[in-house]
């Protein structure tokens, strides 16, 4: 395992565990060869070894960093404008270095290694004579995961400036996987997660957001798979981009069956100058390859992420059952009034009290105070510090809302510094939610919003921080930038993210960040690395979030997914569904409810003890153990999904009928990932009755469900393995 070079062929091949990845040098230029299962070091390889491009030219080589202009007529990965105004460039490789581990990306989220033994890394420096253009592509492979990191270094080793109109992170030409499907995560507010498959025919299929946010859209991930492909058969082949802005990813087909892939940041209305010895990194993306389907994928995603992605003390630690005030209260509260929601919390077991929106500046709507980091004191008479500590005598770590990247026209704020925004002069600054986009390029706005955050921070004992984004970016311009440095604000803006969550995270280490974009709308790899966990949708409704968060699990762990309860009927869809079933979907994430538990009659709030005490029980399950997809929502009327422990003696099974259906068959649930050499002791929620079924029975006969005929019914069914016999 790790990366062996043949010199006198030009061939790199890099190997994990069970996967292969193969480049080759062909006429100085890095073509790839191979992607897929591992393959031997010592077998033969020369049958595989690609010629120089004859007749047909750079169209028909199958590259890892494409160009255009001198022969190859699909979707380059890059273009750079000469000082003269030409955009030809021709990169040419000039060698290469190994080293162990994984260097970090200075200035970007990415994934680590705790160990140099973890990985290898391959850097191939490429460079254009005639500008200076030199680019290093990166490529980490874990030794055991079937995993790649690609990002790509582009530097100005010329006498002149020159101009990017085109970084991507990664390109692969998949020139011997014809017929090949895309699977990906498309949706709207309120309905994030759905997955989209379709047949990749000639031409080009693309995904990508323009808001400056990765987007409740589409998200920065794809996959290619055979069409045979399901969740525990044929081959995988995923792409997570690292990167919390806009993105671009497209798979094009040529008249050949060959398939391009690439994926970065947005190139539409990019460009970046680079100054002779400036520098430009991209994002990185994280490659998976699975031949046992998509949930073997997925699972190598959510281990990845749980443990080499996400980071600080509460990576590994269990999340807080909390009670969120919003949908109880919205912004119609006083300190009274949460500190009764937190008494009743308290007493069915809840660990943390959430204030949400409105307890700042004049916000009794959305409407203003957007940047008024300061507490009002009409809700509030004793500040956010008496609050919290009347809640902590209750038992009970606080945890509050902010929105730090928005700014209200109705503030103190703006009517000081109406620059602050994102903002072209002379232009309409186009308000959504009544609020405008902060400039984050701008150091002085990121140290306000910092010095008014960590004073908070400093001055009331919170635990957990809910970090909100509630629109997308418009009149993408800044006053701090120059004319020709205008169309850097989108990525600028990202990067200015990054610097400050850095400083505040690293700073507050004992407060659990959440991430939030009006629910999913930046859920993502990159927030992920300074915020463990992210508030998956504004939908609190049972039935769609069995779609939003079986979908959102493609790529993302369980630990980062966050799940509530909430009242009925719901605020959303108007549906009603029973506490049960509203409690068993949200115990597959990071459990909590979003309403107003003094409300409750007495037979709900036992309901909600019982929920609470089971979830203590399994959470470390849910939030550590491996994720199966059993049944999809998106198929049929029925879902269910199963986590289990790594050493596979413990499991927990969750299944789901939306809609009752008359005289129905005899049903039973296969369930995956167990050892079937084992025994199981099977406790289950609807029955008191305990059974014993053996591994290989409940794979390949299925676990026995005997529903009632009513909508919306659930249940869960706990697995432990019985100790061997004696002898």
């Amino acid at each position: 395992m790790g990366i062996m070079v043949q010199e006198h062929t030009g061939l790199f091949h890099l190997t994990s565990s069970g996967m292969s990845y193969l480049i080759q040098i062909v006429d100085g230029y890095p073509a790839h060869v191979y992607w897929g299962g591992r393959l031997k070091h010592r077998q033969r390889m020369d049958d595989l070894l690609i010629h120089a491009p004859e007749r047909a030219g750079l169209d028909r080589l199958p590259q890892e960093y494409p160009q255009y202009g001198s022969g190859d007529f699909r979707n380059p990965a890059y273009q750079a404008e000469l000082a003269d105004g030409t955009r030809i460039t021709e990169l040419k490789y000039e060698g290469y270095r190994i080293t162990k581990g994984k260097p970090p990306l200075i200035g970007l989220p990415a994934v680590y290694t705790e160990d140099d033994a973890e990985a290898d890394t391959l850097e191939l420096t490429l460079k254009d004579a005639y500008s200076g253009l030199q680019v290093t592509l990166l490529y980490t492979i874990f030794a055991e995961r079937n995993v790649i990191v690609r990002s790509v270094r582009l530097r100005n080793d010329g006498e002149k400036n020159l101009r990017l109109r085109r970084a991507l992170s990664a390109n692969v030409d998949l020139s011997a996987k014809p017929d090949l499907d895309i699977i990906y995560l498309s949706g709207a507010w309120a309905r994030e997660g759905n997955m989209t498959r379709r047949s990749l025919r000639q031409g080009e299929t693309r995904i990508d957001s323009k808001r400056g946010m990765s987007s409740h859209q589409l998200n920065p991930f794809a996959a290619l798979v055979t069409p045979e492909t399901t969740e525990s058969h044929g081959e995988a082949f995923g792409f997570s981009l690292v990167y919390s802005g806009g993105f671009e990813a497209g798979a094009e087909v040529d008249a050949f069956g060959s398939t391009r892939f690439n994926i970065g940041v947005n190139s539409f209305d990019f460009a970046w100058l680079l100054s002779p010895g400036e520098s430009f990194q991209t994002p990185e993306v994280v490659m998976v390859y699975s031949g046992q389907g998509l949930g073997d994928m997925s699972r190598t995603y959510h281990k990845l992420y749980r443990t080499r992605l996400c980071r600080g003390q509460y990576r590994d630690a269990e999340r807080p059952i909390l009670v969120n005030n919003w949908e109880a209260t919205y912004f119609n509260f006083n300190a009274d009034k949460l500190v009764d929601i937190a008494e009743e919390g308290a007493k069915l077991g809840i660990e943390l009290f959430v204030l949400d929106d409105g307890w700042f500046g004049k916000r009794d709507a959305d409407n203003s105070s957007l940047g008024d980091w300061y507490e009002d004191r009409r809700k509030l008479p004793g500040g956010l510090a008496d609050v919290a500590e009347r809640i902590h005598e209750k038992g009970l770590q606080f945890g509050l809302w902010f929105e730090p990247e928005m700014i209200s026209p109705d503030s103190e704020l703006y009517r000081k510094h109406p620059d602050w925004c994102l903002h072209v002069p002379g232009r309409r600054r186009s308000e959504a939610r009544w609020q405008l986009v902060l400039d984050y390029t701008r150091k002085d706005v990121r140290d306000y919003i910092y010095e008014s955050i960590s004073s908070i921070f400093k001055n009331v004992p919170i635990s957990y921080v809910k970090w909100d984004m509630n629109r997308g970016l418009t009149e993408i311009g800044s006053e701090a930038l120059p004319p020709e440095r205008q169309s850097e604000t989108a990525h600028r803006y990202i990067l200015g993210l990054y610097e400050l969550l850095e400083r505040l995270t690293t700073g507050f280490p004992h407060i659990l960040f959440e991430s939030c974009a009006s629910g999913g709308g930046r859920f993502d790899p990159g927030m992920l690395y300074y915020m463990p966990q992210t508030w998956t949708s504004d939908n609190t409704d049972a039935v769609e979030r069995l779609k939003i968060q079986y979908g959102t699990s493609l790529v993302y762990p369980a630990s980062a997914i966050g799940a509530h309860v909430s009242a009925v009927p719901n605020h959303q869809v108007g549906r009603i569904t029973p506490l049960e079933f509203r409690g068993d979907v949200a115990m597959s994430g990071n459990f909590g409810y979003e309403l107003d538990l003094t409300a409750f009659t007495d037979a709900e709030k036992e309901i909600v003890k019982r929920q609470v005490q089971t979830y203590k029980e399994f959470r470390g399950l849910v939030q550590k153990g491996d994720l199966y997809r059993l049944k999809s929502p998106f198929e049929g009327n029925d879902s269910a999904w199963m986590f289990v422990s790594e050493d596979k003696r413990e499991a927990l099974v969750y299944y789901f009928q939306i809609i009752a259906v008359p005289n129905p068959p005899r049903r039973a649930l296969r369930l995956d990932g167990l050892d079937p050499e084992l025994e199981y002791d099977v406790r289950q929620s609807k029955n008191e009755e305990r059974l014993v079924y053996g591994g290989d029975r409940l794979m390949q006969l299925g676990l026995p469900l005997h529903c009632k005929q009513k909508d919306y019914e659930s249940q869960w069914f706990k697995l432990q393995a019985l100790r061997p016999s004696q002898p």
